[in-house]
C-alpha cells in the first residue's frame, strides 16, 4: 500500500546521499590502489602511496562519511595485508557490522577478523552484534557471524554465545548447521569444558547425507576424542557407522558432486581414516572392526594420482597405529615400499618419514626394502637423503651390520659436511653394539675417521680410544699399525684431525708393541681389503709385510706435526702427551724427545707451554717419577647402556609383567632383596678405582668375572689389561693420602681387628677386614680428620674368633666394612675369593691401601653388597622339583624357607656327552614377589659338570608361587633355548613381608 510518508523520507535520504557525493570527491577504488603500490619502484615509493591513502581514510573516519567507509575498510584492509598498521579502522568495522546491509556486514566482519583478536578490548563490543546476527532469518548474515565468532572468540565470548551455536546446529538449513558445526569445533579448541554443551548435537552428525556435514562432524568428533579421554570412550560405539560411511565411499558408484580425481570424496575419506586411527588405538575391539575396510582401502583406492596417494597414506598412519593384524602391517609397510619408487620426491620423503616412525612396529617387513632404502641415500634431495640415513641406521641389526656399514661408509665419504657428523656418530654406535669381532670393530672404526675427516664428534674420537685401549694386545698391536700407515699418506694430518689425534695417542700407549712387538700382519688385513672395497682411499699399501719405522723416523713424523700450522692445538696437545710416553715406550732417541718437548717451554700457546714445562721436569731432577706416571693406562670402561647384538636380557610371561632378573641383574625394573640399591654399586666402585688409579673390577684373582657379572647393573663392559700383567705394579694410592693431608709413612707389622661376617659364614670365612697401621696415633688423626668415621675394627666373626690378616690388597680390607664373599681356607691362611679390587697394587703399600679404606669407607662404600661365593654354594636336603630333564641336562631346584624368604637353590647336571658353553639363566615371578639370583657358580657345563645357583624370592602377598625359567646355552657353536615353568613350591603359613 502507497506510504507518502515512507516515500517522502527514502527520497530525502536518496537526494541527501547524492549531494554528499557531488559535494565530496570520490575515493580511490581498492583496484586502483593496488596498481598504485605494484607500480612503486622502490619501498620508499611504496610508503608513501599508503601513507598518503592512511590519512585520507583518517580523514573521513573523523568526518563520519557513511557513503565510502565499506571501501575505505577494504583498501584499509589491503594495507593491513601489506604490514603496515591499520588499527586505526578497528571502530569503523565494528559500525559497518551493525549495518543493516549485507554488504557492509560481509566488509565489517571481515575487518574484524583481520583486525581484532582477542587481546583487543574492542572486540568485547561485537558480542553483541553477533548474537542479534545469530538470529538473523537470512542464513548469509548467520554464516557471517558464525565464521566471526570462530575466528576471534575468547573465552568469555565463547562461553556467552555457545549456547546460541549450540542451538544453530539442530538447525534444519544444512548450511546454517554446517557452519555452526565448524564454530563448535573452534570453540571447543579455544576452551575446552565447553565439550557437553554439544555433545548431545553431535551424536546426530554422523547420520546426515550431506558430505559437508559430514566431514565437519567428524572432525569436531576427532577434536572431543583427542581432548578428552572419556569422550573418547563415548565414541567408540561409532566405529561401525564410520566404517559403514567409508565402505559406501569405496564402493559406491561414480557420484560427480563428490568426484576428484576419479575418487569419491577423498576429504572425507581422509577425515573418517583420521578419527578411526583415533578410536582404534590400543582397542583390540575397535580395532578389529576396521580391519576388513582399512584393506578394503589400501586394496582398492587408485595409486596412479596423487588424491589415492593422500588416502593410503593416511590408511598406513592408521594401520600402524592401531592393534592390526601381522598381515595387515605388511601391507601397510609395502605401500610405503612404492612409496619410495614414486618420481615425485615429497611422496618418496613421507614414506620415509612414516617408515622411520614406524620401523620399530615390524622391522621384517620393513627390511624388504632395504635396497630401495640405501639408493634414497644417493637420493640429490637434501631431505630425502637425511631421512634415509636416519631409517637406515634404524635397520641395521647383528645380521646385516657387514652389509649396512659398507653402504654408509660409501654415503660417509661422499656426503655433504652437514651429514658426516651425524653418520659417523651413528656408525660408532650402530658397530659398538653389532660389531661381530673386535678386529672388524677396529677396522669400521678407521674407516669412519678417515671418510668423516675433521666433522667427525668428540665422541667418536673418545669411543675410538676407549675401543683400542680395551681390545687384545694383539688388535692393540694391529690397529696401532694401521694408525701409523694411515698418517703416511698426504692432508691426512690437516685434513682428518680427529685420526691424527687417535693415531698418535695409540702410538703413545702402545709404542712399544708398536716398535718391538710381534708383527701382526697378515693373520687378519680386513683394514686394507675393506677400505679397498668401499672407500676410494688408497692410502693401504699393498705389501703383505708392515714397514716398521724406525725411531728416529717416528720422532721425526712427530716433529713435523707440531711444528705444522695446520694442526690444532688439540691435536698438539695429543701429541705432546703421546711424545712424552714414547720416552718410557722406546730404547734410544730420548734426548731428540726431550729436546722437542723442552722447546714447547716458550711456546706462544698457554696450554702447550705448561705440557712442555712439566713434561721437561720428568727429564730432569724427577726423572724417576717418569715411568709411573706416563705407564700404560688401564682399560677404559664402557659404560654406554646397550644390549649386545640387539638381544634384551629380559622378558615376560604372563599379563602380570613379571620382573625378569638375568644372573642377579632386573631386567624389568623390578627390587632387589636388599635395601640399598644396587645401581650404586657400580658407580661407587669406578669413582673408587678412579681415585686409586687402578685397573678395573676383573683385574684379580679367581671368581673376578662373576663378581662383576654379579654386581655392574649399568651394563658396562669391565675387560682385563693383560699387557700390564707382567709388568711391575705401581701403586698410586699414596696420592689420595697426600691429598687429604694424612700421614701414613709408617710400615709397621699389621694387625687385624674383625668384629663381623656375612651370614652364612663359618670358619675363618666371610671375612670383614681391615688392615691397619700399627700406629694407632695415625688412625686417630685420620678418625679426627673424617668427622669421627669409625676407621677401626669392624667386628669379629661368627664364632667369636677373630680373622686372619690379609694383606691389604683384597676385596674385603679395601671396601673396609662393606660385606664381601665367604672365605676359602687353604693351609694356614685365609684367601678371599672375589678378586683383588685393585688388581695391580703392590703388596708392599699394604699400610696406605688400609689407612685408604677408612676414607673411601665413609664416603662411598656404605651400601655395598656381595653375594655369598657360589663356589662354596651346597644345596640342601629337601624335595626337588625337577624343572629340565632333555638331552641329558637336568635342572633341578630345591627350595626351602628362610626367616624372612624363601631360598630356592637350582643344581644343572649335564649327563650328555657334550660341552654345554656359555650356559645362561633366565627366571621371572609373578609381580606380587621380588626375586633375587645370586651369581652362578660358573658358565661351562663339561660332561658330568654341575653349575649350582641360589636364588631368594620374597613374597609381598598372598598368592601362589609360580616360575618360569629361560636356559640357554651354546652347544657346537649353536644356541639352544629351553623354556618351561615350575610350581608346587612349598607354602608358608604366615604372609612373608619384605
Amino acid at each position: 500500500r502507497f506510504n507518502p510518508a515512507f516515500n517522502m523520507a527514502t527520497i530525502r535520504q536518496a537526494f541527501t546521499e547524492a549531494v554528499e557525493r557531488v559535494r565530496m570527491p570520490t575515493p580511490t577504488r581498492l583496484r586502483d590502489l593496488i596498481r598504485q603500490i605494484r607500480a612503486a619502484r622502490t619501498a620508499a615509493e611504496e610508503r608513501a602511496v599508503v601513507n598518503k591513502e592512511c590519512a585520507y581514510i583518517r580523514s573521513t573516519f573523523r568526518e563520519e562519511d557513511s557513503v565510502w567507509r565499506c571501501r575505505n575498510i577494504a583498501k584499509l584492509l589491503y594495507i593491513h595485508m601489506l604490514g603496515y598498521p591499520a588499527h586505526f579502522g578497528q571502530l569503523e568495522c565494528l559500525k559497518l557490522t551493525a549495518s543493516t546491509r549485507f554488504t557492509d556486514k560481509r566488509i565489517g566482519y571481515l575487518g574484524a577478523m583481520l583486525l581484532l583478536d582477542e587481546r583487543q578490548d574492542v572486540h568485547l563490543l561485537i558480542t553483541n552484534c553477533l548474537k542479534n546476527d545469530l538470529n538473523s532469518s537470512t542464513q548469509f548474515v548467520v554464516g557471517l557471524a558464525l565464521c566471526t565468532l570462530g575466528a576471534i572468540a575468547s573465552p568469555e565470548m565463547a562461553r556467552d554465545l555457545a549456547s546460541e551455536v549450540e542451538r544453530l546446529m539442530k538447525s534444519p538449513n544444512t548450511y546454517i548447521r554446517k557452519k555452526a558445526t565448524l564454530c563448535a569445533f573452534r570453540v571447543i579448541r579455544r576452551v575446552p569444558e565447553l565439550m557437553e554443551i554439544f555433545l548431545p548435537a553431535t551424536r546426530s552428525l554422523l547420520s546426515e547425507k550431506n558430505h559437508g556435514i559430514l566431514i565437519t562432524g567428524v572432525t569436531l568428533i576427532t577434536e572431543m576424542c583427542e581432548n578428552s579421554s572419556d569422550t573418547l570412550m563415548h565414541f567408540k560405539k561409532i566405529v561401525p557407522n564410520l566404517v559403514r560411511i567409508l565402505k559406501n565411499l569405496i564402493l559406491g558408484g561414480y557420484s560427480p558432486e563428490h568426484d576428484v580425481s576419479g575418487v569419491s570424496d577423498p576429504f572425507l575419506q581422509v577425515k573418517i581414516l583420521r578419527l578411526l586411527r583415533i578410536l582404534g588405538h590400543n582397542d583390540p575391539d575397535a580395532s578389529e572392526a576396521m580391519n576388513d575396510i582399512l584393506a578394503q582401502v589400501a586394496t582398492n583406492t587408485e595409486t596412479s594420482k596423487n588424491v589415492g596417494n593422500t588416502i593410503l597414506y593416511e590408511t598406513v598412519l592408521s594401520i600402524m597405529d592401531i592393534r592390526s593384524e601381522g598381515g595387515l602391517r605388511v601391507l601397510a609397510v609395502n605401500i610405503l615400499g612404492r612409496f619410495l619408487l614414486n618420481s615425485d620426491k615429497n611422496i618418496r620423503y613421507v614414506a620415509l618419514n612414516t617408515l622411520l616412525r614406524t620401523v620399530h612396529a615390524d622391522t621384517s617387513a620393513v627390511q624388504r626394502h632395504r635396497t630401495t632404502i640405501l639408493e634414497c641415500l644417493k637420493d640429490p634431495d637434501v631431505s630425502i637423503r637425511r631421512r634415509a640415513m636416519e631409517l637406515s641406521f634404524a635397520l641395521i641389526n647383528a645380521q646385516n651390520i657387514r652389509t649396512m656399514t659398507k653402504e654408509l661408509l660409501l654415503f660417509l665419504e661422499k656426503a655433504d659436511a652437514e651429514f658426516k657428523a651425524q653418520c659417523s656418530s651413528g656408525m660408532i654406535l650402530a658397530a659398538e653394539r653389532y660389531s661381530p669381532n673386535t678386529r672388524w670393530h677396529l677396522d669400521t672404526q678407521l674407516s669412519v675417521l678417515i671418510a668423516a675427516g675433521n666433522y667427525v664428534r668428540d665422541d667418536v674420537v673418545s669411543s675410538t680410544i676407549q675401543l683400542v685401549s680395551s681390545s687384545p694386545v694383539p688388535e692393540q698391536t694391529y690397529i696401532t699399525n694401521r694408525f701409523w700407515e694411515s698418517l703416511q699418506v698426504a692432508n691426512h694430518c690437516e685434513d682428518k684431525q680427529p685420526l691424527l689425534q687417535v693415531a698418535v695417542w695409540a702410538i703413545g700407549e702402545y709404542g712399544d708393541l708398536f716398535m718391538y712387538g710381534a708383527n701382526e700382519e697378515g693373520k687378519c688385513d680386513t683394514a686394507r681389503h675393506f677400505a679397498r672395497e668401499t672407500l676410494s682411499l688408497y692410502y693401504l699399501f699393498q705389501p703383505s709385510e708392515f714397514e716398521r719405522p724406525t725411531e728416529s723416523d717416528l720422532i721425526a713424523v712427530y716433529h713435523k706435526f707440531l711444528t705444522s700450522a695446520q694442526v690444532s692445538t688439540t691435536s698438539k696437545q695429543y701429541a705432546l702427551v703421546s711424545l712424552a710416553k714414547l720416552s718410557t715406550r722406546l730404547q734410544q732417541c730420548v734426548e731428540e724427545i726431550q729436546a722437542l718437548i723442552t722447546s714447547f717451554g716458550s711456546h706462544l700457546n698457554v696450554d702447550l707451554q705448561q705440557r712442555g714445562v712439566e713434561f721437561t721436569q720428568l727429564f730432569g731432577h724427577y726423572k724417576h717419577l717418569r715411568p709411573p706416571l706416563l705407564e700404560k693406562m688401564p682399560a677404559m670402561q664402557i659404560s654406554r647402556i646397550s644390549s649386545q647384538n640387539g638381544e634384551s636380557g629380559g622378558g615376560s610371561f604372563d599379563d602380570n609383567s613379571p620382573e625378569v632378573i638375568e644372573n642377579g641383574v632386573e631386567g624389568g625394573g623390578g627390587h632387589s632383596l636388599i635395601e640399598s640399591n644396587m645401581n650404586t654399586l657400580g658407580d661407587n666402585t669406578n669413582i673408587l678405582l678412579d681415585l686409586l688409579g687402578s685397573t678395573d673390577l676383573s683385574a684379580g684373582g679367581g671368581g673376578a668375572g662373576d663378581l662383576v657379572a654379579a654386581t655392574d647393573l649399568s651394563n658396562a663392559v669391565h675387560k682385563k689389561n693383560s699387557r700390564n700383567a707382567n709388568e711391575t705394579p705401581v701403586s698410586n694410592s699414596q696420592d689420595l693420602l697426600d691429598l687429604l693431608d694424612l700421614d701414613m709413612s709408617s710400615t709397621s707389622a699389621a694387625t687385624t681387628t674383625t668384629t663381623g661376617m656375612p651370614a652364612g659364614g663359618g670358619g675363618g670365612g666371610g671375612i670383614l677386614a681391615l688392615v691397619g697401621d700399627s700406629n694407632q696415633s695415625s688412625v686417630a688423626n685420620m678418625n679426627n680428620m673424617l668427622g669421627g668415621l669409625d676407621l677401626g675394627g669392624f667386628g669379629s666373626g661368627l664364632d667369636g674368633h677373630a680373622s686372619t690378616a690379609t694383606n691389604g690388597n683384597d676385596l674385603g680390607s679395601m671396601l673396609g666394612g662393606a660385606m664381601v664373599p665367604p672365605a676359602v681356607s687353604s693351609g694356614g691362611g685365609t684367601i678371599i675369593d672375589g678378586g683383588s679390587l685393585i688388581g695391580d697394587l703392590n703388596t708392599t703399600a699394604a699400610s696406605n691401601n688400609v689407612a685408604m679404606v677408612g676414607v673411601l669407607h665413609g664416603y662411598f662404600c656404605q651400601d655395598l653388597y656381595y653375594p655369598p661365593n657360589p663356589l662354596s654354594l651346597q644345596p640342601p636336603q629337601g624335595p626337588r622339583l625337577t624343572a629340565l630333564d632333555k638331552d641329558g641336562l637336568l635342572v633341578q631346584l630345591v627350595a626351602v624357607w628362610g626367616s624372612d624368604c624363601m631360598h630356592i637353590y637350582m643344581t644343572t647336571t649335564n649327563s650328555s656327552d657334550n660341552t654345554l658353553e656359555q650356559y645362561l639363566l633366565k627366571a621371572a615371578v609373578q609381580r606380587s614377589f621380588q626375586l633375587q639370583m645370586l651369581t652362578p657358580s660358573g658358565s661351562l657345563l663339561p660332561p658330568g659338570g654341575v653349575i649350582t645357583q641360589e636364588m631368594r624370592v620374597v613374597a609381598t602377598s598372598n598368592a601362589t608361587l609360580r616360575m618360569r625359567l629361560r636356559i640357554q646355552y651354546d652347544l657346537d657353536g649353536q644356541q639352544q633355548v629351553e623354556q618351561t615353568e615350575v610350581s608346587g613350591f612349598p607354602e608358608q603359613n604366615a604372609p612373608l613381608t619384605e
